[in-house]
């Protein structure tokens, strides 16, 4: 019998979507060079639901989700496979409304930095600090899509990957008061790290980094529990807001699923609350699957609202996911208490879905 919850439940970041032009070779530079080889689904169908942003049509596509087993966040890797994928008309600069980059967490960053240029990975800048410290640096993946390698002290568990999976994500804002109505109030990043305004030596590096710019990374204070947190572990949202320019959409007059980081995916549980609380807060929900959708080998109830600039955000009510898919071993989410953690052993046994490239 399943659960129904009243109220919301966030787990976590569960994915950012990555449009790109061919999802294999895709696949195998996150895998090989970013450890995220953990096959989730690979799906192959017509994309029907999010026809509003597709032109008004369906399309058909390709996506496949891949994590990574140290812990952290995966990538949602999405094709066109009945058109070809625009790329924006202008070169993304820093402070574009939408996201910029995803972030990743290391256990090492000089290691990391060491590793990623020896695999002959396209190094964008060289170790930098963020205003709290933090050592990080920049990478370009094999279409071009920026990222940023950060060290992080959120881990799932311990294996010879050098990075984990995704810990945050930086967005292009249009102000940053508004954005945390939903940011802060609504996803829970409620903790200020830092609230810095001024031209910045460790932005220099990426495009229109060298503007002024006011940068607001956020935390969350509760932590996240049930589920497949202990999975995704602790994460971060850094808004940023372009002073010294008027900044563009990232995806204006595109469709979604073309190239760049499409949305930002959260796995929650009690949908039916979180589209009262959303609407209630002026998000109300654009796109809704309304019922248990299947995904690959996946199952689950889904959902996009927008930010206040238009950038999307998903909701993912997961009811299945396969744990040995060799085997057909799937795990329903649905009878299980949503407010405690899957077991360990049974979170590990994911690992079985590895690809080897």
């Amino acid at each position: 019998m399943r659960i129904f919850m009243t109220q919301k439940v966030i787990y976590g970041i569960q994915q950012v979507g990555v449009g790109v032009a061919d999802v294999e070779a895709a696949f195998e530079w996150y895998g090989k060079n970013l450890c995220s080889n953990i096959l989730v689904f690979d799906d192959n169908n017509t994309a029907t639901h999010m026809a509003p942003y597709m032109g008004g049509q369906p399309h058909d596509k390709r996506a496949i989700l891949a994590i990574n087993m140290r812990g952290g966040s995966g990538y949602e890797l999405w094709q066109y496979l009945d058109r070809q994928p625009e790329a924006p008309q202008a070169a993304v600069q820093l402070g574009d409304l939408g996201i910029f980059t995803v972030s990743v967490k290391a256990k090492n960053v000089q290691n990391s930095y060491r590793i990623l240029k020896n695999n002959g990975v396209q190094i964008i800048s060289d170790i930098a600090h963020s205003p709290d410290g933090t050592p990080f640096f920049f990478v370009a993946d094999n279409e071009g899509n920026i990222l940023q390698i950060i060290e992080y002290n959120s881990w799932y568990s311990e294996n010879k990957s050098h990075v984990g999976g995704v810990c945050g994500c930086i967005i292009g804002v249009s102000d940053i008061e508004r954005a945390r109505a939903l940011y802060s109030d609504i996803l829970g990043y409620d903790k200020v790290v830092y609230d810095e305004t001024g031209v910045f030596d460790d932005f220099k590096s990426l495009p229109g980094g060298r503007e002024t710019f006011r940068r607001v990374l956020l935390e969350h204070t509760e932590t996240r529990v049930g589920g497949l947190s202990s999975l995704f572990g602790k994460s971060h949202i850094e808004l940023v807001q372009v002073l010294s320019r008027t900044p563009e959409k990232i995806f204006a007059n595109r469709y979604w699923g073309d190239l760049g980081y499409i949305h930002l995916c959260f796995d929650v549980r009690g949908m039916h609350a979180l589209r009262q609380e959303c609407a209630d807060k002026g998000f109300p929900f654009r796109v809704d699957s309304q019922a248990s959708f299947q995904m690959g080998e996946a199952a689950g109830h889904w959902s996009y609202i927008e930010d206040p600039d238009g950038t999307l955000i998903e909701f993912v009510e997961t009811h299945k996911i396969p744990i040995v898919k060799k085997w057909n071993w799937y795990m329903n989410l649905e009878k299980r208490d949503p407010l405690k953690p899957l077991p360990n052993w049974m979170i590990s046994a994911l690992g079985f879905n590895k690809v080897k490239f």
